[in-house]
């Protein structure tokens, strides 16, 4: 180490007053200059730590404002907690004293090893600057910290201190800052500098190496004497302890870990995705640790055999395993130690012997990596460390928390009366075993270790021994180093032993270790020792002394004896290892093991380790204690409880609750019948659920492991997560062990009963019993995933409800911020619970959110794992990433659960990635036994698309060669993607067959992967056509090559478990595997954590709108099933329309009255001919060989459908036609009776009037009233059903669904509306799909087919299937243009064509329907679609595209919408002609001023005539509105421009009001259906003309008519009063006659007059009317002009119908329209004066997307062409446009320059949104002259007067 200069130590102090920002700024040199060293966990960094409120490293001349406050000095605080280089301490400036903070607990251990570190960088004479801090928790006591450091010679009392982790006590740390001066006044207030540490550096050499000389002398002297006994320099006797010291300095060094022993190595170091383990030969030493753990974190048992590539000569390779230096193996001799050969080499350093490598790294982990070393290390079947040295201080540790969470199954074999084989599954630490010790005494040849491996498994190396590969001559940390092993046994006849059994091996010379031999010894069942030989002198003779008088079985192997076998005595056996084969001394200590054992013995368990005196266990650091002691209070809550019970009492959110919620939730997506209603309650239900999940979230549990998690720092919440997973595995292993035992026997008892053909009763209970052990088995289930899952739970329904809990009011809310911290730290997160089969989208999104502000928005690539149950996936993503997800034979994972891991650096920059980390999803398995039929395939199909349409990567994983159980999992799954167009997608994939033992499944599987991609091909395609999706491939849904993303896996184990280890063949392939998905995802860019939130969102809600695919097993049966449903339509409408005409037909005879009575049975009679085919039909059907199994599953639904459907028909049938016959009986009645109840009416009223008068108020008289009408009206009106208002929103989704269309789709194309403007789009590429080669070829073939006579049709096709090939194989250019640019023009329009046709065929169809008559029938609308459907079919077979089924849904819709008004109308006739009740309330208002009249005491011609003018009020009033519009519209056309002259000055007028109004949306309506802006603008100038323009004038036209009408009345008064007079008539007579005067323009309904004949003074009765006729005048005048609306005449219809019955034909160019005043002038020609640009109309170039902007004028007069549609490679000459067909044929379109301003004016005007509207460009040929420009809006209004003009 260079030295710098130093300033003079003798500095004087200065007391200088300045604050320490001012000094900092100047050159004051700090008071004090403090270095923190140590533990970084010692105290807790924050700002309210005196000493240090920072986690930064400062500079010396930074000083602390905090300590500046408190004492008034610039003290100088060096933070180096943590940092393992020492060396790089800042000593330029001189420190004045180093405080060592060490935490209580751990005091000792952390003392020794720090001053270790730092006295061997800094010299023995830096201890005077030490201060030793031991920081201790608030309410902990430092009892016995002072007296446990005393023990330590380099401690000194004055230099020691007490203090709290916080620091925040301004009292302890000036009492620091006191002993602080005191030692540094004892230093003579000089500070430690460079200089001096190297002065003390090279003193501390010097006296290391006298020291070591003197050492080394006194050890050979002592050793030369006695050769016989020594065990050689592998013991620490042979050497000093500082050499001891240097060489595991050296070999840490070496292996790049000299800093991790302070600085632990820990789980998050390797949590990270890095780059593949590289190949054993190609690592260099420093990698050595780092590449083991890789290796052994990968299941690779190799991790052992790392060969370390020759970086240098000094370092040398054994070429064979060592057998000769004593010093470092099990079985060298003494001479061999002191022949010089070997000395002479010793310059030359051998590589680190792999139990180095193996004991450095676990020396250098923390607690945790720890135990993830030791779980491996079991995985891959070797020894545990039992007792462990630790390299500074000596002390014997046992790593008991190490071991915690390791759990085997194993199965025992109980020899009675007969066999009986018994499951345990344990966690290993509280198994009760015998245990059986091997040590050696002294040194021998035989190896211990190889022997014991025999014993265990002989094809596997447990404990590693000199034979091993790697093996060198010498190690320094095994020595002491006590090993574990367990031998499982399987059940099988061939066990070694039929009982678990542990074996422990003690490393080294047993006589050298005494402390470690005393406690195997005490704990054995059985001990074994190996010695060279027996005899007196031997110095072992006093340990197999004590051992022969101990109790205890023993068992000594004499190396140089050749004896088998021999029990001296009872217990005690000595066994000859001298010219004997291993495998014989092998079967015979197995035998003797097994006899010893078969006696009473002692037994072992690991736990009983704690309670050893001088052991240390590493679970007693009180940091680990405090997270157990959180934990056992929590679990102390379940002690007693059965399992399956747990759950239920304590997590009551997440059981039935949460089920019910989310079955509500699902079918929230699926509403049907009242929507809306369904909806409410539904809605109402899950906020109830919500509440009461509120109410019961407070459980104890939740409580105590919430307040846990908020409360415990870090490290401690790590341990209390840690043992709350230990115990609540120990708690449900002991538990589901004795359910699945009890599952075996029942299982026995059911299967015996079964063969014996047992049917009796005690088979079914039986049977029941075993079911209910299934449920309890499921039940039982409890880990720490519960547990979090109510967390979500809990915090989800308060987030519902808004509220805070009354006790703490923030604690739920804090919830999703504690699972983001354990997320972010590696702890994998619930996505889907697999119980509920749902997703938790608020928790999840809250914890993303939570994850993203303290993250920020990281990139992460999502890689996803799916396959069968028990396959395989989570032992290779924890293989493959170092994970922890759950494993085990069954069903370990449920639902999916996803793991957050950072992308290291290197990896990063290596294959430039752009994202941040990697989210691991983590799935249960498909095809689940437990779960049955149905369930299994749609929870699989939904939780399969989630999973691989979140990932950016699927890894598909396929257990075996047969991809066949995948297959039908992924065609749902691309299915379902092709269904969710709103999800934007892109997922890839790539298929990994485990377990396949063949080396060349690769080469030989060429043709099954080929199979494989037409499989998959195949089914995509049939899913396209399905959906009606552009998709010719598989990969076009997900990215797969088969070729590169199939990938074979050796099978995972090397042998039988449990005693197998894993198959080294399988980590490399897991290791090729991640290469593979880092290179492909190198490609990615990933996506961001809040794109990801969203993308779950969308997604979901995606997969609970998709119902229908999931309940299939693949697209195949889907087409199949959608066949079927085809079909049923078609059956079902065969018997609909049968029973419509067998109605029809009865509906006639009832209206006829030649039936009164319609019987069910004569229904069925007429319906069985037709019944009876159709079960014929359905029987062929299903027969049909082609799918005739598929069809097999649901033939018994179907037909039992169609059963039930025909039973409806004649059900509803009758139902109706009773309706008929009761409304027919009640109007024939009614009729019958209205002259008897007008009377009986009239004189009741009389009756009550005259009996009311002056008894009650004018305001009870209704009351009254209404009492009498009431009683009248029951009884006529008994037993009459009131006809029903319709509902066809209802109707509507219903016959379309029955026709085949999903419920999702349905309400998708509703919900949007978009199907109102179906006929004004601009192109309907969004409904349009090409057809594929395939397609067309197929077509072709049927075509020939069906027209083998003339070839026609065919030939037709055939050729645009050639057309189609030349364009797919680049002959002819294809069109890649986007939007609508994948038709051409003429196909658009040829679709709106369509459209067009089709609703006014529609509509003409179903207004020959007698609605007005016989009323509504839900049949009509399924006709309707039913024509549309087949329409559509017809006009696409025609066309090389198809429609997608939103088409046929959309135009469906708009023909249902177009018809709607009418239906309802026709409707409402019906029923006000029909419904007898409806006649009746009409009456009501008419009788009550009858009865009001009469009370009044008013005669009887008072009372006729009043009624006489409330029967006139309605009939003048709807005459004088008729006249008015009638007069209005003449008005109009004779004064008003736009309708007083012809076809063409309309056309004038409509286009000047679409210019003044410049919308758009106008101009698009008028291009595409001119009558219908003709009709607007006609609508919009009457309303206008009367509302504001002339709305004088047409209120004066209507007052005119009231009095025209009102001199008409009077007239026919005065006549007829003077006609009944001249015949002296009654006042029947006068009725008459007044009614015939008034036919022509008033209508009167009949009164009668039976109850008036006491009239005889008409002139009286004449008065009463002209008196009541007067207020109805003057209400008439008042009238507004929109009462108008609700009459038969309106002023605008009346123009409509004169002004537009003319020609509309458009101009098959521009869109024009013909200005012939004619509708039909044939055989004259179209002809418009001026036509427009071609681009108004969406004409363009061909293959580009460039506008067409000539006007068609002057393109027939040049030499250009056209194409007729998008696939005709025929052009046709503009010149010779007529000969294009007839579209062309009948129009005049004259070659003329001249261009209409107005049309470039538009064109200008509107650029951007025509390019919008068409998806087209004004650019290139379709650029805009520029002249074009200048012409404005008034130019434009001007030229049509001008062009116009006549």
């Amino acid at each position: 180490m260079e030295c710098d200069p130093v300033e003079d130590p003798h500095e004087p102090q200065h007391s200088v007053t300045k604050s320490p920002s001012a000094a900092s700024n100047n050159t004051v040199m700090p008071e004090l200059t403090l270095l923190l060293t140590g533990d970084r966990n010692s105290i807790e960094i924050g700002t309210k730590n005196i000493l240090l409120d920072h986690d930064e490293q400062t500079n010396v001349e930074q000083f602390s404002a905090k300590l500046y406050d408190l004492c008034g000095r610039h003290i100088s605080v060096i933070n180096m907690l943590g940092l393992p280089n020492i060396d790089r301490v800042p000593l330029n400036q001189g420190i004045h004293a180093f405080l060592l903070l060490v935490p209580y607990g751990r005091h000792n251990s952390h003392y020794k090893s720090r001053v270790f570190c730092l006295e061997k960088t800094f010299g023995r004479g830096f201890l005077s600057y030490v201060m030793t801090v031991v920081t201790h928790e608030s309410n902990e006591k430092c009892e016995g910290a002072l007296a446990d450091l005393k023990a330590n010679s380099s401690f000194a009392e004055k230099r020691y201190h007490t203090c709290t982790r916080t620091m925040t006590d301004e009292k302890e740390i000036v009492s620091l800052l006191e002993k602080i001066d005191v030692m540094v006044s004892e230093n003579d207030h000089q500070s430690y500098s460079r200089l001096m540490c190297v002065q003390n550096k090279d003193q501390k050499e010097h006296l290391d190496h006298n020291s070591y000389k003197e050492e080394r002398v006194g050890t050979e002297e002592e050793m030369e004497i006695s050769t016989e006994v020594t065990s050689g320099p592998s013991e620490t006797k042979g050497k000093g302890t500082i050499d001891v010291e240097k060489e595991i300095e050296t070999l840490l060094s070496r292996l790049h870990l000299q800093d991790k022993l302070q600085q632990k190595l820990s789980p998050a170091d390797f949590l990270k995705i890095g780059p593949p383990v590289k190949p054993s030969n190609d690592t260099c030493e420093k990698e050595v640790a780092y590449t083991f753990l890789q290796k052994l974190l990968a299941l690779d048992y190799r991790a052992r055999h790392i060969l370390v590539k020759q970086e240098s000569p000094e370092v040398s390779h054994p070429q064979s395993a060592p057998v000769s230096d004593s010093t470092v193996t099990d079985d060298s001799d003494s001479d061999e130690f002191f022949n010089t050969d070997e000395d002479s080499d010793q310059s030359k350093q051998t590589h680190a012997h792999p139990m180095d490598v193996q004991m450095a790294v676990f020396h250098c982990s923390d607690s945790f990596l720890k135990q993830d070393m030791t779980k491996k290390l079991s995985q891959c079947q070797y020894a545990l460390p039992l007792l462990v040295p630790d390299p500074v201080t000596k002390d014997i540790e046992c790593p008991l928390w190490t071991l915690r969470q390791i759990i085997k199954t194993w199965k025992v074999t109980e020899f009675k009366d007969k066999d009986t084989i018994t499951m345990k599954s344990m966690p290993i630490c509280k198994a009760e075993t015998p245990m059986v010790s091997f040590f050696r005494l002294g040194s021998l040849s035989q190896s211990k270790s190889h022997l014991m491996n025999a014993l265990i498994n002989d094809r596997h190396s447990t404990f590693f021994h000199r034979n091993c590969k790697g093996s060198t001559k010498s190690r320094h940390l095994m020595d002491g180093v006590a090993e574990i092993a367990w031998y499982f046994p399987a059940g099988n006849p061939n066990d070694s032993f039929t009982d678990c059994i542990a074996f422990c091996n003690l490393h080294g010379d047993a006589l050298m270790t005494e402390k470690h031999r005393e406690i195997l010894i005490d704990k054995s069942s059985v001990n074994v020792v190996f010695v060279p030989t027996l005899g007196r002198t031997q110095k072992n003779t006093a340990v197999l002394s004590a051992l022969l008088k101990s109790p205890k079985p023993l068992i000594i192997l004499v190396a140089d004896k050749d004896c088998g076998g021999v029990e001296k005595k009872p217990g005690k056996y000595i066994v000859g290892l001298k010219e004997r084969s291993q495998s014989d001394v092998a079967e015979e200590l197995k035998m003797i093991i097994k006899k010893t054992l078969s006696g009473p013995h002692t037994s072992f368990q690991l736990e009983s380790m704690s309670k050893v005196s001088g052991v240390r266990v590493d679970e007693d650091d009180p940091v680990c204690q405090k997270g157990k002691s959180a934990a056992m209070k929590i679990l102390n809550l379940l002690q007693g409880m059965d399992i399956s019970k747990i759950k239920q009492k304590f997590l009551p959110c997440q059981g039935n609750l949460w089920h019910e919620w989310c079955r509500i939730k699902k079918e929230l997506y699926h509403l049907q019948g009242n929507i809306e209603k369904e909806k409410s309650q539904k809605e109402q239900a899950l906020t109830q659920i919500r509440q009461e999940q509120c109410s019961v979230s407070h459980t104890e549990l939740m409580k105590s492991f919430t307040e846990s998690l908020l409360s415990l720092p870090s490290t401690d919440k790590e341990y209390f997560l840690k043992w709350m997973q230990i115990l609540i595995d120990a708690l449900s292993t002991d538990d589901l062990a004795s359910i699945l035992q009890r599952y075996d026997e029942k299982w026995s008892e059911v299967l015996a009963l079964k063969r014996k053909h047992d049917k009796s009763p005690l088979l079914n209970r039986k049977q029941n019993e075993l079911e209910q052990i299934s449920k309890e088995l499921q039940s039982a289930t409890f880990g720490l995933e519960h547990i979090f899952r109510e967390m979500g739970q809990i915090y989800e329904a308060h987030k519902s409800q808004k509220k805070q809990t009354h006790n703490r009011q923030t604690d739920w809310s804090k919830y999703p911020e504690l699972a983001a911290d354990l997320m972010i730290s590696g702890h994998p997160m619930e996505l889907m619970d697999g119980d509920a089969g749902y997703a938790p989208l608020t928790w999840i999104s809250s914890v993303l959110e939570e994850v993203i502000r303290k993250l920020g928005d990281q990139t992460v690539f999502v890689l996803s794992v799916l396959g069968v149950q028990s396959s395989g996936k989570s032992t290779m993503l924890n293989a493959m990433f170092g994970l922890q997800f759950a494993v085990s034979a069954g069903r370990c994972t449920k639902g999916a659960f996803m793991q957050l891991i950072k992308v290291s650096e290197e990896i990063r920059n290596d294959l430039k990635l752009k994202f941040d980390y990697f989210l691991v999803v983590d799935t249960e398995g498909l095809r689940a036994l437990e779960l049955a039929g149905n369930t299994t395939t749609h929870h699989d199909n939904e939780l399969s698309t989630f999973v691989v349409g979140l990932g950016n990567m699927t890894l598909i994983n396929i257990f075996g060669e047969n991809p066949a159980e995948m297959q039908d999992v992924l065609q749902i799954i691309v299915q379902a993607f092709m269904r969710m167009k709103k999800v934007k997608l892109s997922p890839s994939c790539v298929f990994v067959h485990q377990n396949v033992s063949d080396i060349g499944a690769t080469e030989k599987n060429m043709d099954g992967k080929r199979r494989l991609q037409e499989k998959l091909d195949d089914m995509a395609q049939l899913a396209a056509k399905e959906e009606v999706c552009d998709v010719k491939c598989f990969r076009d849904v997900i990215a797969f090559d088969v070729q590169k993303d199939v990938k074979y896996f050796a099978q995972l184990w090397q042998g039988s478990p449990p005693m197998a280890p894993p198959n080294p063949r399988y980590s490399e392939n897991v290791q090729e595997l991640k290469h593979i998905i880092l290179s492909k995802a190198s490609q990615s860019s990933g996506i961001t954590l809040s794109y990801l939130k969203s993308k779950i969102q969308d997604l979901w809600n995606a997969l609970m709108n998709e119902q229908f695919v999931f309940s299939f097993k693949n697209t195949l049966e889907i087409a199949v099933y959608r066949k079927l449903e085809v079909q049923y339509a078609t059956w079902t409408w065969t018997l609909r329309s049968n029973m419509l005409t067998i109605e029809n037909q009865l509906y006639t005879r009832i209206e006829n009255g030649k039936l009164d009575r319609v019987e069910n049975s004569y229904l069925f009679t007429e319906m069985s001919k037709t019944f009876e085919k159709i079960k014929k039909d359905m029987n062929l059907y299903f027969e049909d060989k082609r799918d005739k199994d598929m069809l097999v599953q649901w033939r018994g639904r179907f037909e039992q459908k169609i059963k039930e459907f025909h039973e409806e028909q004649v059900k509803g049938v009758k139902k109706t036609l009773d309706e008929v016959i009761q409304q027919k009986k009640a109007c024939k009645e009614l009729d019958d009776k209205k002259t008897e109840f007008e009377n009986k009416l009239l004189q009741k009223s009389k009756e009550l009037a005259h009996r009311l008068k002056d008894k009650v108020k004018e305001k009870e008289l209704k009351s009254q009233f209404n009492t009498v009408w009431g009683e009248l009206v029951r009884e006529l009106s008994a037993g009459i059903k009131p006809i029903e208002d319709i509902n066809l929103e209802e109707d509507q989704i219903s016959v379309l669904n029955l026709l085949g269309f999903e419920w999702g789709l349905i309400k998708e194309c509703k919900d949007s509306n978009s199907y109102r403007d179906l006929l004004k789009l601009g192109h309907y590429s969004d409904y349009v799909n090409q057809k594929t080669q395939r397609d067309l070829s197929e077509e072709s073939y049927e075509s020939k087919k069906e027209n083998k006579d003339t070839g026609k049709q065919g030939t037709n096709v055939l050729k645009s299937a050639f057309n189609y090939f030349k364009q797919v194989t680049g002959i002819v250019p294809t069109t890649q243009q986007k939007g609508n640019s994948d038709l051409s023009h003429e196909q658009h329009e040829q679709i709106r064509s369509f459209i067009s046709q089709v609703e006014q065929q529609s509509l003409k169809k179903i207004q020959t329907k007698p609605v007005a008559t016989r009323g509504y029938r839900s049949t009509y609308l399924q006709e309707m679609a039913q024509n549309v459907q087949t329409k559509v079919t017809e006009f696409e077979s025609q066309k090389p595209y198809t429609l997608r089924k939103e088409f046929t849904v959309d135009l469906s819709l708009y023909v249902f919408d177009r018809a709607g008004r009418w239906l309802s109308q026709s409707h409402e006739t019906y029923r006000k002609n029909n419904d007898a009740l409806t006649y009746l309330e009409s009456k009501k208002d008419q009788y009550y001023s009858i009865f009001r009249s009469f009370w009044k005491g008013n005669s009887s011609a008072v009372v006729f005539g009043e009624m006489i003018c409330e029967n006139l009020k309605v009939s003048a009033v709807e005459a004088v509105c008729n006249k008015t519009a009638i007069d209005l519209a003449g008005e109009m056309r004779c004064s008003f421009p736009a309708f007083s002259g012809n076809r063409l000055n309309l056309e004038k007028h409509v286009l000047k009001s679409l210019a003044e109004k410049e919308d758009f949306k106008s101009f698009i309506t008028y291009i595409r259906d001119p009558r219908s802006q003709a009709e607007n603008v006609i609508k919009d100038e009457v309303q206008k003309y009367m509302f504001r323009e002339q709305s004088h004038k047409a209120q004066n036209i209507l007052k005119n008519n009231v009095d025209d009408i009102s001199e008409f009345v009077s007239k026919a008064l005065f006549t007829a009063t003077q006609e009944v007079k001249t015949k002296q008539g009654a006042t029947d007579i006068w009725m008459e006659q007044f009614s015939s005067l008034l036919k022509d323009k008033l209508t009167l309904d009949t009164i009668s007059c039976q109850n008036f004949r006491d009239i005889n003074n008409f002139d009286f009765l004449k008065e009463e009317i002209e008196k009541g006729l007067v207020p109805i005048k003057t209400e008439m005048s008042r009238l507004s002009l929109d009462k108008m609306k609700d009459f038969r005449l309106q002023p605008d219809q009346i123009l409509i119908d004169q002004l537009c019955r003319c020609c509309w034909v458009k101009c098959p160019f521009c869109a024009a329209v013909c200005t012939n005043t004619l509708e039909d002038h044939s055989p004259d020609d179209h002809n418009v004066p001026f036509h427009r640009s071609g681009s108004v109309n969406g004409w363009h170039y061909r293959n580009t997307v460039e506008m067409s902007v000539d006007f068609c004028t002057t393109d027939v007069a040049s030499a250009n062409s056209f194409y007729l549609d998008g696939v005709s490679e025929v052009s046709v000459p503009f010149k010779q446009y007529r000969t294009a067909g007839p579209r062309f044929a009948n129009w005049r379109i004259t070659p003329d320059e001249s261009k209409l301003k107005y049309w470039t004016w538009f064109v200008c005007r509107f650029q951007q949104e025509l390019e919008k509207y068409y998806d087209l460009k004004f650019e290139g040929k379709g650029e805009i002259p520029s002249q074009w420009r200048t012409h404005t809006k008034q130019q434009a209004i001007e030229s049509l007067d001008e062009m116009y003009s006549e």
